[in-house]
């Protein structure tokens, strides 16, 4: 299964949710053009992509079960969404791991431990500060706890003006 294929999966997994369509889709953009300008190896491109489209699965399970999508929810829960999500996939099992991993976590800028993870959290930074319309102090906070790319970074400033 191709990214391709992995994204049409998640859009009829989303069930006609535009917000969280769009939501992956930004993510997902910025996660590639983070990663392509930091010129990340393509098998590690290829667990980001891939959790950049799953990374929020768990949004509508949150809303029914707890009435909220909290990060840590959705990290719990999204590790088995993701997995299964994944089972019926050809993908190597280092990336299905590697993919559910990086869903577990998206909400944790602490112990980053690769790349992909690292753009994972500024991609998705990124497209939450505009939904959230976060403050410039907020932004100018992230810029300096979370972001550590020179892509992400540069990408934060000409978005946001900072």
């Amino acid at each position: 299964m191709n990214i391709s294929e992995i994204m049409v999966k998640m859009i009829a997994y989303s069930e006609g949710n535009l917000h969280d369509i769009n939501h992956f889709l930004k993510v997902y953009a910025y996660a590639k053009t983070i990663a392509e300008c930091e010129q990340i190896a393509p098998g590690e491109r290829e667990a980001l992509e891939i959790a950049a489209i799953l990374h929020d699965i768990a949004c509508p399970l949150c809303r029914k079960k707890y009435g909220n999508t909290n990060g840590k929810y959705q990290e719990r829960e999204g590790i088995l969404l993701a997995r299964k999500f994944l089972e019926d996939t050809d993908l190597p099992e280092e990336v299905k791991e590697r993919v559910v991993y990086l869903v577990g976590h998206h909400h944790t800028p602490r112990k980053v431990d690769g790349m992909d993870y690292q753009i994972l959290l500024e991609a998705d930074y990124l497209v939450n500060a505009d939904e959230m319309q976060l403050s410039d102090e907020n932004i100018r906070s992230a810029e300096k706890i979370i972001f550590r790319t020179a892509a992400g970074k540069t990408l934060l400033r000409e978005i946001y003006g900072k």
